[in-house]
């Protein structure tokens, strides 16, 4: 048990330095492109890897999960409103769970 909290002090470690070290080592603007680019998408890509695994893991099959994945991009890029692409996703989903 002493362990848990061995861990569980490293993990909160891990995290604060996570959050400072920016804090200290940038002080000036960042004026590359690239790195400019690369923490703008940062935000976006972590939501992504958080939330793919989830969606597969919620239905019953990851087959579904799947399905209704790529009906809900095909509508988004088509332009559906963001209700609609849920709905559909989510009407997927169940007509697909139906029948396997």
């Amino acid at each position: 048990m002493d362990r848990v909290y061995l861990y569980l002090l490293v993990m909160a470690v891990v995290t604060y330095l996570i959050r400072l070290l920016p804090l200290t080592l940038i002080r000036k603007e960042i004026k590359n492109t690239y790195i400019k680019s690369f923490l703008y998408y940062v935000p976006y890509v972590t939501l992504a890897v958080m939330v793919f695994p989830a969606i597969l893991d919620s239905t019953a099959s990851p087959i579904s999960g799947l399905i209704g994945f790529l009906i809900a991009v095909i509508f988004a890029y088509s332009g559906a409103s963001l209700f609609n692409v849920a709905l559909i996703a989510c009407l997927s989903v169940f007509i697909v769970e139906r029948f396997i």
